[in-house]
Order: C-alpha cells, then structure tokens, then sequence
C-alpha cells in the first residue's frame, strides 16, 4: 500500500483502546488489501476500501468483543466498503465507447509458458463472478472457516458451500480454458 495509517494524538483514555486496536486489527493489513485488490482490481481504490475498512473499524472499536475473531471482524467490515463502494463506482461506466472498442480489438500475442503463471490463475479467478470469487478468496486464499465466511458475508452457511463449490468449479473451467490456449493438456490421472 501507498500510505500508512496514521494516528492523530489521542487522550490517556484513548491510548489503551488505540494500542489494542493496533495489536489486534493492524497485523490483518495486508490481508485485507490483498483481498480488497483481488475483488476491485485497482490498486487505488483498494487502499481507499481498504482506508475506509480500517476508519470504521476504528470507529466502532468499542463494540469489538475482545476474545473474539478480530481478523473475521475487519473482512466483515470490508466487504461492507467494498459493497458501499462498488453501487457507488458502478453507477457510472468504467470505459467509454471508443476507449473500449479499442480494448476488444488491440491485439495481444499470448506467450507459450511451459505452465499456468500466477497471473494466469488470478486472471482466470477475476474472471469468476464476485460473488463466487469473495467465497472462494475467502475460504481457499484466507482460510476462514465456512461460518466465519457466513458471517462476514452476511449470507447462509449452506450458501458459502454452494457458492464455494459453484466458483471452484468456474475456476477450474476458466484455468483450463488458458491451459488449452496455450496448447497444454491435463496429465494422464490428474482430474479434468
């Protein structure tokens, strides 16, 4: 990220909630703009998202139950800002008509790798619709639980699985669309 989060001087009385804060929702940065950067695929607006996440988990600090899981609570809170932001910015059109005529017809001459980059599996997961790509990145890439994604996500639990199960599968499908256009086949015995 760009900048840091920087603290203006607070009272006494704020100092301790300042330094748990710190110790419990800081070390969660990266992470969060990891994940930001994955769903918004703009370095800018997932520090803004990102920035937001962390004002309103400041500000609503004192609600935060100690014991519990901090990491959970702050994606919680920023899939909120990412929702927040993205009926804000998709209200206007990223790309205009001429500027995306050309990006349909710039030609592009694919690369033969020997195998699948990491480009290549996080362009194939960008391509996964958000709401199955948040459940996959959610559980596959951060490692929450099932419930903990539940509950981040404001949804079922029965629909974690599905959606995971659903986006998983559109992975696959996507990643081996790029393995073919490369002219690489899947190994005998390995799932197809």
């Amino acid at each position: 990220m760009r900048g840091t989060l920087v603290w203006l001087p607070l009272s006494d009385s704020n100092s301790t909630a300042r330094e748990r804060f710190d110790a419990e929702a800081m070390p969660h940065l990266g992470d969060l703009h990891r994940t930001a950067l994955r769903l918004l695929g703009d370095a800018a607006r997932a520090e803004d998202v990102v920035q937001e996440a962390y004002l309103q988990g400041w500000k609503s600090f004192h609600r935060f139950q100690p014991g519990t899981n901090c990491r959970a609570w702050m994606f919680q809170i920023l899939f909120h800002c990412v929702n927040h932001y993205r009926r804000k910015w998709f209200r206007f059109a990223q790309l205009k008509e001429h500027e995306e005529h050309l990006q349909e017809n710039l030609p592009a001459p694919p690369l033969m790798p020997e195998r699948l980059t990491d480009s290549d599996i996080l362009a194939a997961l960008d391509r996964v619709p958000v709401d199955y790509r948040s459940v996959v990145l959610l559980v596959d890439v951060e490692e929450f639980a099932y419930k903990e994604v539940a509950e981040i996500l404001a949804i079922p639990i029965g629909t974690v699985m599905s959606r995971l199960s659903r986006g998983r599968k559109m992975l696959r499908e996507q990643l081996a669309d790029v393995a073919r256009s490369y002219g690489l086949r899947a190994e005998k015995g390995q799932a197809r």
